[in-house]
């Protein structure tokens, strides 16, 4: 019975934590921590779960639960996950307790109301990556603003109501354009069923449109070249746990949008607009890392640098081929795992200085060799070293991305250097060096709770670079198939708008 519910499962469990929490209002703090990360451990155990038994050779969506919800609509309540989305689950229900955990002493006022917010943050998560419904999609992927921008507005920073209003005015406005979208896909296709409306042919010139209100909405929540300004003042803001969490999976729903409705229900406008989207992942590749090279924050040059590395997950996934699609989604899953532990280490010190200064440190590798070997195989994760999950995602899509375009994939590979660049100074002024600040060199390494949520992300940072198989087996049948509808021959107007239709690759 669990089994075929796993998926409501894992969505509801978070909830249930949240109703711990209201219905005893005389709970302490300390017990209402154990109470979310009790349900939190066991949404990630009701994941494990999931992953077992999901069958990676079969690119069908599995643990489908499909039933009414607004029957005269023909709405339903459609789950299933495949190899695109499975990953994006685990990597939810995955970092959510540690975030938790990370924020056990961080947070100290309002404790219930931010565990509150962080399980019904963790509901939408996971139900976004669920939804095979398009409205119950939106529902989800638009819940997700409302706990974050709480979380930012209330526990952030000194600017916390400006980064959270910026946040959410940004990824809203996009998003109304995104329900536009579904509100015309339905009257054109008579369903709100993903897999029925990617089975659909939709007219070229219609496409067109579409396909520029979902780019609107997915573009801002990756977020893409010029529309990425909220980002950065959203990380500086929000605590540490908003920040992993913003990094490690909201930043991803924006390249799951792609795929789940660009290149699927709209490909030939994805086609049509290729070039376009090429033009704009190099642009943040290149200049957003050399915006954070000048970085005096460190939260704000990993910021920009998510950025940056989200330039290649765009880049990858309009090649329509299969290393670069690969690569997109080893790319998001690697940066998922790689920013959330990069935020994470700014936590740590920034608990005890109370400041994300560059400059303010110095010499840690004196007082804290822990933490200063945990930031170094992090740092060089980013940077793409081989042997690290950063390195395999970046490869596969610029080996896709030079099937397409060779200019393209030499101008993105520059962005690979300045990554390095960034990054090593960034650890060479944080770790190394004379240190001038006292403060600093009395900080104390790592506690055991960081050193325990730190070392697995490290490991598996190592384990996906050496061993990538372990995870493309299960996405890769799901790309190909989503790519041999891609690539179906179609019959597309020569001309729009005085542009040929033809100038994006599409490859057989």
């Amino acid at each position: 019975m669990l089994m075929s519910h796993l998926l409501s499962l894992q969505i509801f469990l978070p909830l249930l934590g949240v109703l711990g929490i209201i219905a005893l209002p005389k709970m302490s703090d300390c017990s209402a921590r154990w109470v979310a990360l009790g349900a939190s451990l066991l949404t990630f155990a009701a994941s494990v779960v999931m992953m077992c038994g999901y069958n990676g050779s079969n690119p069908a969506y599995q643990f489908v639960e499909k039933g009414a919800w607004f029957p005269s609509l023909d709405i339903g309540y459609h789950l299933g996950v495949d190899g695109i989305s499975v990953y994006f689950v685990l990597l939810s229900t995955f970092l959510t307790p540690i975030c938790i955990i990370s924020c056990w002493h961080a947070i100290e006022k309002r404790v219930k109301e931010f565990l509150v917010a962080f399980l019904i943050l963790e509901t939408f998560m996971v139900g976004t990556f669920c939804a095979l419904d398009a409205i119950l999609f939106y529902v989800f992927f638009e819940g997700v603003l409302i706990p974050m921008f709480i979380i930012i507005g209330v526990w952030g920073g000194a600017r916390r109501v400006y980064a959270s209003f910026k946040f959410f005015l940004y990824t809203l406005l996009g998003s109304v354009l995104m329900l536009v979208a579904l509100m015309t896909l339905y009257f054109q296709t008579g369903t709100t069923d993903i897999p029925e409306m990617a089975a659909a042919n939709i007219p070229f010139n219609m496409q067109i449109w579409l396909w520029l209100a979902f780019f609107a909405s997915f573009a801002v929540k990756m977020p893409m070249w010029p529309v990425h300004t909220w980002l950065p003042d959203a990380h500086v803001e929000a605590p540490t746990a908003g920040s992993v969490i913003l990094a490690g999976v909201l930043l991803k729903m924006g390249g799951y949008g792609f795929l789940r409705f660009s290149l699927p229900i709209l490909p030939d406008a994805s086609v049509y607009f290729a070039d376009m989207v090429f033009v704009l992942s190099i642009i943040a590749i290149v200049y957003t890392a050399l915006v954070a090279l000048v970085q005096e924050d460190m939260k704000k040059l990993i910021a920009y640098s998510s950025v940056s590395h989200m330039g290649f997950v765009t880049l990858g996934i309009f090649t329509g081929t299969q290393q670069g699609v690969d690569g997109a989604m080893f790319q998001m899953l690697s940066h998922g795992i790689i920013s959330a532990a990069l935020f994470l280490c700014v936590g740590v010190v920034y608990d005890r200085l109370h400041t994300r200064e560059i400059a303010r440190y110095g010499g840690l590798v004196k007082n804290m060799p822990k933490y200063a070997t945990v930031f170094m195989i992090l740092m060089l994760g980013s940077v793409g070293l081989p042997g690290t999950s950063g390195f395999v995602g970046e490869f596969l899509t610029l080996m896709g991305s030079f099937q397409v375009n060779t200019y393209v994939a030499v101008f993105a590979t520059t962005g690979v250097v300045f990554g390095a660049a960034y990054m090593l100074v960034l650890y060479r002024k944080v770790i190394f060096g004379e240190q001038k600040n006292a403060d600093a060199a009395a900080m104390p390494d790592l506690t055991k709770a960081e050193f325990g949520y730190l070392v697995p992300l490290c490991l598996m940072v190592i384990l996906f670079g050496v061993v990538p198989g372990l995870v493309m087996k299960d996405i890769s049948p799901s790309v190909k198939k989503l790519l041999d509808r891609y690539h179906l021959p179609t019959e597309m107007p020569q001309d729009v708008a005085g542009v040929s239709v033809t100038q994006g690759v599409r490859h057989d």
